[in-house]
């Protein structure tokens, strides 16, 4: 799997612009698939194992109502961070010059290994978290890279 191509990592003169050659909607559309994939992963895939590791009881429906006051409304914080993370994801694929959904998997795939993984199993081994609890949320931001990339890559 070759991940570092050195003769395509100089900026040419057409990437130049603050926006590095990334598409303008590429960014967006990849933070709302994140966030498609969130609803999906952790409401049908893996709901009740995740509630469970979580601590919550998936048969109290009056606990879980109760929980669940006031967090709906404002994903704004959500939104916006998955933007963001769009952005510079984009930026992360425009300087690897990109332009392919299989290489951009793989730059999602790197980015995930690289970063996501070691932050996130590091702070699993400090609050001792489950195994498997670790494993659906990182499993989830593994899927989340790799789409992006698909897409970041693709739609240049």
């Amino acid at each position: 799997m070759l991940l570092y191509r050195p003769q395509l990592l100089e900026l040419g003169p057409s990437c130049g612009t603050s926006h590095c050659c990334i598409n303008v909607w590429a960014a967006p559309v990849a933070a709302l698939a994140t966030l498609v994939i969130g609803f999906l992963w952790y409401s049908l895939l893996f709901a009740r194992p995740w509630m469970v590791l979580m601590g919550y009881d998936p048969y109290d429906k009056a606990k879980l109502g109760e929980d669940a006051e006031g967090c709906g409304p404002d994903v704004s914080p959500i939104t916006g961070g998955q933007r963001a993370l769009g952005g510079r994801a984009g930026k992360i694929i425009a300087i690897a010059t990109v332009d392919t959904a299989l290489y951009g998997m793989k730059i999602g795939l790197a980015v995930w290994l690289g970063f996501v993984t070691t932050v996130q199993r590091t702070n699993a081994l400090f609050i001792k978290q489950p195994a498997k609890l670790w494993a659906i949320n990182t499993g989830y931001q593994l899927v989340c890279y790799r789409v992006m990339g698909a897409i970041l890559g693709a739609w240049r």
